[in-house]
């Protein structure tokens, strides 16, 4: 089972430079080197192409990263590609069948921190970790529209657990609602 769900956002050239090598190898920006090392073999990555802002094709981790310095990808801005990822392809959209982001951005628990308005704005940046219900909930319609009505749709994963544990009720002095209510009950109140 991946340990971890990334989504890759570039722009339309380089993702068809990706696509032209046949989702073989991806470039990671020099200045994501912290989240770089955390990618791990067997991690999925979901493509999100910016301009057009479409999910466009999912794959799974097949090397660990390593520097290179041979430029395959474009420079976005003042950013360079120094890391590379092997990758085996999943799900590869055509062209007509690019998933309109905007469209499935209220569903997915990582845009919440936006306003739904600006939701795009979640996607900034080259590369990023996303809810593994974020990660399925995108490759399952990208599923449906690849394979069309013959695709059966896998069994809904596991829903996460939250991180945190909320407080617990352990009664006693603690609880002083609790209390009250039960002093309340036995006295007849």
């Amino acid at each position: 089972m991946p340990r971890n769900f990334w989504m890759i956002t570039c722009n339309e050239l380089n993702y068809q430079i990706t696509k032209e090598q046949g989702f073989v190898c991806q470039g990671l920006k020099g200045q994501y080197r912290r989240k770089v090392q955390r990618v791990e073999i067997g991690d999925r990555l979901l493509y999100y192409v910016t301009g057009i802002r479409c999910f466009t094709a999912t794959a799974t981790l097949i090397s660990s990263y390593r520097e290179e310095e041979t430029i395959i990808w474009q420079n976005e801005g003042k950013a360079d590609w120094p890391y590379r990822i092997d990758i085996e392809p999943e799900v590869v959209l055509d062209e007509d069948q690019y998933i309109n982001a905007g469209l499935l951005a209220h569903r997915l628990d990582y845009v919440r921190r936006w306003p739904p308005e600006n939701w795009y704005m979640a996607f900034q940046g080259n590369l990023h970790l996303l809810p593994k219900n974020d990660f399925f909930l995108i490759e399952e319609e990208m599923k449906k529209l690849k394979f069309g009505p013959e695709y059966k749709p896998q069994i809904e994963p596991p829903p996460e657990r939250s991180k945190s544990r909320g407080r617990r009720n352990r009664g006693g002095a603690g609880n002083r609602n609790a209390n009250k209510a039960a002093t309340a009950t036995a006295s007849g109140e």
